[in-house]
């Protein structure tokens, strides 16, 4: 009995060994007849995407200083390298970090509109959004996306002022662009976001310590090159 039981394991091994055996056949087979017919080979996407961009950035002139009435705040607007990362959780989702650097000159308007230029600060704004993809229209592939951003404020100058400290602060943030796709790796891009975004400052101005708040709320513009590894 017991080695009828060993007979019937043996036969049942090998049966699936031959079955496992002649399925790699059967789909190898099938790849080389398609890969001689000329029909495309489909590979899974990995989920990691790169871009990179020029970017402009197109701030809100909109601000101003604590205490003193009619007191207005200007940006300079400027144009700069980005590079995003991207992760695609699934063909529709995926996240993506940008990251980048530029400055900001600062002038008055209206009431301080004799101070000039104030001074000029350099921001880092690594901004993180989550991104829905729409996958229905071939190579053009448009998305949307919201997220959250932390500016870093670093390198301030005082200008016209004796000191000027503008801090470091969350926002929010809004997107939508797309892809169009050359090939299976490369792609065209372009982008448009929204921050909100609209930090904190202290300035001196004759020995004057003062407090306020520049609402930059920049549109940042970008055309560039994607990459899908």
């Amino acid at each position: 009995m017991e080695r009828k039981r060993m007979g019937v394991a043996r036969g049942v091994t090998a049966a699936i060994v031959l079955m496992l055996v002649g399925q790699q056949a059967v789909a190898a087979e099938l790849a080389q007849a398609a890969s001689e017919a000329g029909a495309p080979v489909t590979e899974w996407p990995s989920p990691w995407q790169i871009r990179l961009r020029a970017l402009g950035v197109i701030t809100e002139d909109s601000g101003y200083v604590n205490t003193v009435p009619g007191s207005g705040l200007s940006y300079s607007d400027t144009v700069t390298p980005e590079l995003d990362i991207s992760y695609f959780f699934t063909d529709n989702i995926a996240a993506e970090l940008i990251l980048g650097t530029t400055y900001a000159n600062i002038e008055g308007q209206g009431a301080i509109g004799g101070l000039g230029n104030i001074g000029k600060v350099w921001l880092l704004p690594p901004t993180l959004t989550l991104q829905y993809h729409f996958t229905d229209f071939g190579a053009f592939k448009p998305y949307v996306g919201a997220g959250v951003n932390y500016t870093i404020f670093y390198n301030q100058d005082a200008g016209s002022a004796d000191a000027l400290k503008v801090k470091n602060t969350f926002g929010t943030a809004l997107q939508v662009g797309f892809d169009y796709m050359v090939d299976q790796h490369w792609g065209v891009n372009f982008d448009v976001k929204k921050l909100f975004l609209k930090p904190d400052f202290d300035v001196t101005v004759d020995g004057a310590k003062l407090t306020g708040k520049a609402a930059l709320d920049p549109w940042l513009i970008g055309a560039g090159v994607t990459y899908r590894f």
